[in-house]
């Protein structure tokens, strides 16, 4: 049956409503960038380090409460990450929904990832840099054969061996979001590379907010304007995060607090 002019009006009417309130709610806590460099960690909260060599790949399990702090100190290179619950893999990182319902696409610090079911996978606990996309993806081996002829690893292929290695296949990796990559959307709905955005020794810091397996992939960007593939290596280190009631990622924006409720409700 179809919609009538009313109820199409009536609808677009609570979306903007729900927009608005959105928009209203989300700006009173954010804060700024975190500041450089990113301060040393007490020993007896680091659990384990990682240096991810460019081109490379790696994956972690990472318990609730704990977090990656993840480095520039080697130079500029973006990293890509995926996401998978470790209680039910086929709940996964869905950036679509991180973007839709937080009415921005600026993964910064008091912002929330979501998962495909409305829960919080992971916080945006401290972030120097601002400059992450969450629209473009992970470079393909298409992509590397138009900008760097004769090399291979790329972005979507680590990821299928990431996958593999967890008995998994392609149809449950999710789409990339990729840390240090300064994309912009222009008015006209162009993808642009700001490199202004990014600053030496840029890092983020994201707390997991339930059980999680991740994989990070350490290639170019496809949008990356420098013409020669040469990533640098990238520091990781997995540590126990500090968290209270407070805590600005939980009570940042609305949507926000309903993800967390979610992962009460699943909890319990």
């Amino acid at each position: 049956m179809s919609r009538t002019a009313e109820q199409i009006a009536q609808d677009r009417a609570r979306y903007e409503e729900h927009q608005r309130k959105g928009l209203l709610f989300a700006p009173k806590a954010l804060p700024g960038s975190s500041p450089l460099p990113a301060p040393a960690l007490a020993a007896d909260r680091i659990i384990a380090t990682e240096t991810i060599p460019g081109g490379w790949y790696w994956s972690t399990r990472l318990k609730a409460s704990e977090a990656l702090l993840i480095g520039q100190s080697h130079g500029p290179s973006s990293v890509a990450l995926i996401a998978w619950s470790a209680r039910d893999t086929s709940e996964r990182l869905n950036l679509p929904d991180t973007v839709k319902v937080q009415w921005t696409t600026a993964m910064t610090k008091g912002r929330v990832i979501f998962s495909d079911m409305g829960r919080v996978m992971f916080s945006v606990i401290e972030d120097s840099s601002g400059a992450h996309d969450g629209l473009v993806g992970g470079s393909t081996a298409a992509s590397n054969a138009a900008r760097y002829p004769g090399v291979t690893r790329n972005t979507r292929d680590n990821f299928v061996l990431v996958a593999g290695k967890l008995g998994l296949d392609r149809r449950d990796i999710p789409s990339a979001l990729t840390l240090f990559a300064p994309v912009r959307v222009t008015a006209d709905g162009s993808f642009v590379w700001r490199p202004e955005l990014s600053h030496p020794g840029d890092y983020i810091d994201l707390r997991a907010e339930m059980d999680l397996i991740v994989g990070l992939s350490n290639c170019p960007h496809p949008l990356d304007p420098r013409p020669d593939y040469a990533p640098n290596p990238v520091d990781i280190t997995r540590y126990v995060a500090i968290s209270g009631a407070d805590d600005l990622c939980r009570t940042a924006t609305a949507e926000a607090v309903r993800g967390f409720e979610n992962n009460a409700r699943a909890e319990t």
